[in-house]
């Protein structure tokens, strides 16, 4: 049984030094106490409750509430993409962009050759390109793929094979988002309702089925929520299947580097990168013996690729080149990552206070997401509960959220405009600022979640005298190396611990060279 309780200030109070005594044991901390907008909202649901709530009492446990949640707000995107499923997929060149409910899904079907039976990596792709022989996903998620194929009907024509293809998709994507907030609300324990924002996320009812990312994005929350836990083998292995079934989970080995340099918990983050490497490993290995080329079409058709959709790289191609691509861009983009990485890592070496491991992971993700060559739809669901996690405030998620989902809408409208002669939907110089939007919008977080690491008071999880909540072996550590500002702290306080405190101390000094006989 825990009690509820509200953080010592809300969200319009003025900055102020964290209780020394740190949060109260077996509490929980409630959003509609310390945030305007989630109090705002709760006054739907009879208002925030009172001090003296109790939690755990009742059936409705935080992760039962928010399964419950994160489904209704999936299946709303369900209904969202009917259209396509009756017509949009199937019929006329551009309906399912001006209805904005593309999915891949049911398109890779048939045109991946799941619907004649071939095996991923093994059998080449039905009118392969030579840059694309074989399936373009990494291995975890063929595998998803293929599960959801020999779970499709093998009778009817093509559009009801790829109509049940599409469902089956979809409830399997349905259990990955389940796991993935039960995951971000055992992450911090003390936080469950953090996890509401990536339950009502518009963006998670808007993109899950696009695409199959569902899968890395639970793969990825089961492993932070080990990690917070302190079972580093556990939270290496999810972070191997999570790469293993999409590249961006590997990064956050970065943050953990980095923290674990700081406060000396080598052992800690040895055992997670054994468990990341095994774990990859044994998912891989057996397709990379079986055909070297078809395991290697995921990475080596990203090589390849140009400037794609979403990416700011597209605006420079399109609005500043005149359409020529430009040369050596895997450099480019190697040197921007490589700097923002070396950036980010600087900063948690030498902030005063030590980052939290779930800001550090949203920075260095945000980084890959703003310097990719594509940006596609879904790829903000990589980033929901990193953000979740980093900066649990509604107002700054929602506004992100708000120019995400204005990016959504772009993208289809402008495939649309291109799609037919009748131009309906926005033009060029409209999806740059759809673009842009997209690029402030990750931004915007990114600054308020550096902003919390120079200045702690600011940050809503340390409010109550937390340290590192998801940081498992880090939370509450002690700094064991440090550059920077955060030298220069220590430096300081190793010469206070010498120096004369007030004035009673110099009087003790003094008084005996004084009485010395003359």
């Amino acid at each position: 049984m825990c009690a509820m309780t509200s953080s010592l200030r809300d969200e319009t109070s003025a900055p102020g030094p964290a209780p020394a005594a740190g949060p109260l044991p077996n509490t929980v901390v409630v959003p509609a106490d310390e945030d305007p907008v989630a109090e705002a909202g709760s006054e739907l649901l009879g208002g925030p409750p009172g001090r003296r709530a109790l939690l755990g009492v009742s059936w409705w446990t935080p992760a039962k509430f928010l399964a419950v949640a994160v489904i209704v707000v999936y299946v709303l995107g369900l209904f969202q993409k009917a259209s396509c499923f009756h017509e949009g997929w199937f019929f006329g060149a551009t309906s399912q962009y001006t209805h904005a409910c593309y999915s891949d899904i049911p398109h890779l079907f048939s045109a991946r050759g799941f619907a004649d039976g071939s095996r991923p990596y093994l059998d080449p792709i039905p009118q392969g390109s030579p840059d694309m022989q074989y399936l373009e996903y990494p291995v975890l998620t063929g595998l998803f793929i293929q599960i959801a194929a020999w779970l499709t009907t093998h009778s009817g024509d093509m559009m009801s094979r790829e109509q049940w293809f599409w469902l089956v998709n979809a409830g399997m994507l349905l259990i990955c988002a389940v796991i993935a907030v039960v995951a971000i609300s055992r992450t911090n324990r003390r936080r469950p309702w953090d996890a509401l924002l990536f339950a009502l996320a518009p963006c998670l009812a808007l993109d899950s089925t696009i695409n199959w990312d569902l899968l890395a994005v639970a793969l990825a929350a089961v492993a932070m929520a080990y990690w917070s836990g302190s079972r580093p083998v556990l939270a290496g292995v999810f972070i191997g299947l999570a790469t293993a079934a999409k590249l961006y989970p590997l990064l956050l080995l970065g943050p953990l580097l980095v923290l674990c340099l700081r406060t000396g918990k080598w052992r800690d983050f040895g055992l997670v990168f054994g468990g990341t490497a095994g774990a990859w490993l044994i998912v891989n290995v057996p397709i990379m013996l079986a055909n070297w080329k078809g395991w290697l079409t995921f990475y080596s058709f990203s090589q390849v690729r140009t400037e794609d959709y979403g990416s700011f790289w597209l605006i420079l191609m399109q609005a500043v080149r005149n359409g020529q691509h430009l040369e050596s861009l895997n450099t480019w983009i190697a040197i921007l990552l490589v700097v923002s990485c070396l950036a980010i890592g600087w900063l948690a070496i030498s902030a005063p206070r030590r980052p939290r491991f779930a800001q550090l992971a949203f920075l260095v993700v945000a980084a890959f997401v703003l310097t990719n060559k594509v940006y596609s739809p879904q790829y903000v669901l990589w980033l929901i509960p990193l953000a979740v996690l980093a900066r649990p405030r509604w107002r700054d998620i929602l506004i992100w959220q708000a120019c995400e989902v204005l990016y959504f809408l772009g993208i289809w409208s402008y495939l649309a405009y291109n799609g037919d002669t009748k131009h309906h939907g926005i033009d060029l110089q409209w999806y740059h600022f759809s673009i842009a939007l997209h690029l402030v919008g990750t931004l915007y977080i990114c600054y308020l979640v550096v902003r919390d690491i120079l200045y702690p008071d600011r940050d809503p999880v340390r409010w109550d005298g937390s340290d590192d909540p998801s940081g498992g072996v880090l939370d509450g550590a002690p700094d064991r190396f440090v550059l920077g500002s955060a030298r220069g702290l220590r430096e300081e306080e190793s010469y206070a611990d010498f120096a004369p405190q007030g004035e009673a101390d110099w009087l003790v000094r003094i008084e005996p060279e004084q009485q010395q006989p003359k």
